[in-house]
């Protein structure tokens, strides 16, 4: 009786799925995107962007979420259902949550290293060594090398950046200036070092090897690193010279000096990071080397405990020290001061995961590609897109992906080697995502150097210099490459 009824109720099961498949299959599939459906949704993300943040100057936020609801609007027009684009949703912020996890840990760790006198010491340390007369040239130098040894440019910002935005208030330099040669430089190093993860994403993107893809680097991003010396060594002696205030450096010090204990064992936090960094131990690792050494030292050079750095840790480090420069530079860090940054990251992945997984840039590309007829257009075209990708897929590995994918049949029809894209797809993709506020890039660095993105935006030389400067190589023929010898 029992096995009867159990055979009944597997039969009716059975019956119940293949009607559920055939309703399945006879159910409406989505479409294609048509073009004015695919731009609708770029559109009204770029158009709420631009009167959100120029004209009322609000955050990111919001309009970043109405135009997660225009792109969502798109979505189910052309026949995906809710579940399923908000499943796209998901898939965008799970492409970021490496991003996300890492912005908590360093709001954690900036906060451990103000109260242990790490960062204090930094700055103590290069208001001795740096001159206002070469400031700027040597950031932009330091950053490039410390980036190029290990390969990440959030590493060197999260490092370096933070005690070099400290001393440049000591050298009275405006804020932005500095952040756009720390940036310049952290950048240079994350494209051209062989420890970055970008710059091994992108031959394997193109289908060429890594030190091809970084030998044909190599020229048009030092075309561009000389430009960008000689205009921050141009900015050091025609407007930074001559404004540092020799007494306010040494009450800066003498600040430091009265409210922390200045050391140099506390340079060793940040030396640990970029050491763990550059033997390929993996970010979060590597950055929670830097709060654990922090939170050990902390107790023995200040008057700190187990409950103070808890504190910091979460709500950030907070002084009064009379030295108004001094609090804005260290009341800082936290994990709840990095909570915006996340939110927006999460907003803006959102976006991301519909626009990609839906086709919908995909439709606009390839529409432009009916107008491409040159190496040089595709070159251009490639770029372009890399570049509308850091946008509105705001996340700077996607910028390099799905661009590369998209493109790379249109490289091998016209015959060009591999690393024509791999130089295009880098030089693009890599370097704008710190120029966008709502990228991850953006984002993390507006947070950890306390400069708006629209704010350093015009000093960020080398980021937005390179993909001109490879545009114009292109019509001498230097960023093209051929598989064999033909005419551009």
């Amino acid at each position: 009786m029992y096995e009867d009824k159990k055979y009944e109720e597997s039969l009716e099961s059975v019956e119940a799925n293949i009607s559920l498949v055939g309703e399945a299959t006879e159910e409406k599939q989505p479409r294609k995107a048509y073009l004015y459906e695919a731009v609708a949704s770029f559109v009204i993300l770029i158009a709420v962007m631009a009167v959100g943040i120029i004209k009322y100057e609000v955050d990111p936020h919001m309009p970043m979420l109405i135009g997660v609801i225009g792109a969502a609007l798109v979505a189910t027009k052309i026949g995906y259902k809710w579940p399923v684009v908000r499943q796209f949703m998901y898939d965008g912020i799970g492409q970021a949550l490496q991003a996300v996890i890492i912005l908590m840990i360093i709001g954690v760790l900036i906060g451990v290293w103000v109260i242990s006198g790490v960062v204090p010491s930094m700055i103590y340390y290069g208001l001795l060594i740096l001159s206002p007369s070469f400031f700027l040239v040597a950031c932009v130098l330091i950053c490039s090398i410390t980036s190029l040894a290990t390969g990440t440019s959030w590493g060197t910002m999260g490092t370096m950046g933070i005690a070099l935005m400290g001393i440049s208030i000591g050298l009275n330099i405006p804020p932005e200036i500095t952040a756009g040669a720390i940036i310049s430089g952290a950048y240079f190093g994350d494209k051209m070092s062989p420890l970055s993860d970008t710059t091994n994403l992108a031959p394997v993107v193109s289908g060429t090897d890594l030190f091809t893809h970084i030998k044909f680097m190599v020229l048009p991003t030092a075309i561009t690193y000389i430009l960008t010396i000689c205009v921050f060594w141009y900015l050091n002696t025609s407007y930074v010279s001559g404004s540092a205030n020799l007494e306010t450096i040494e009450v800066l010090k003498s600040t430091l000096q009265s409210k922390f204990t200045i050391s140099p064992v506390l340079l060793l936090p940040p030396v640990a990071v970029i050491l763990a960094i550059a033997f390929k131990v993996y970010a979060m690792p590597g950055i929670m080397i830097g709060v654990v050494t922090g939170c050990l030292l902390a107790p023995i050079y200040q008057d700190v405990h187990f409950g103070d750095l808890l504190n910091v840790g979460m709500n950030g480090f907070s002084i009064e020290s009379g030295n108004a420069s001094i609090d804005k530079l260290l009341n800082t860090g936290g994990l709840m001061n990095m909570m915006p940054s996340v939110s927006l990251t999460i907003l803006a992945m959102m976006f991301g995961g519909i626009v990609e997984k839906t086709g919908q840039l995909e439709v606009i590309v390839n529409y432009l590609l009916n107008f491409v007829k040159t190496a040089r257009g595709v070159l251009v075209g490639t770029m372009g897109t890399c570049i509308l990708s850091n946008m509105t897929m705001p996340e700077q590995y996607i910028s390099i992906v799905v661009p590369g994918k998209m493109f790379a049949p249109a490289y091998e029809k016209m015959n060009m080697h591999p690393k024509t894209l791999s130089n295009a797809l880098e030089s693009s993709g890599t370097v704008t995502s710190a120029l966008v506020p709502w990228n991850t890039c953006g984002i993390y660095i507006s947070t950890i150097l306390g400069v708006g993105t629209l704010t350093y935006w015009p000093y960020a030389f080398f980021n937005y210099a390179m993909p001109i400067v490879v545009i114009f190589l292109s019509y001498l023929g230097i960023s093209i490459a051929y598989n064999k010898a033909k005419n551009a």
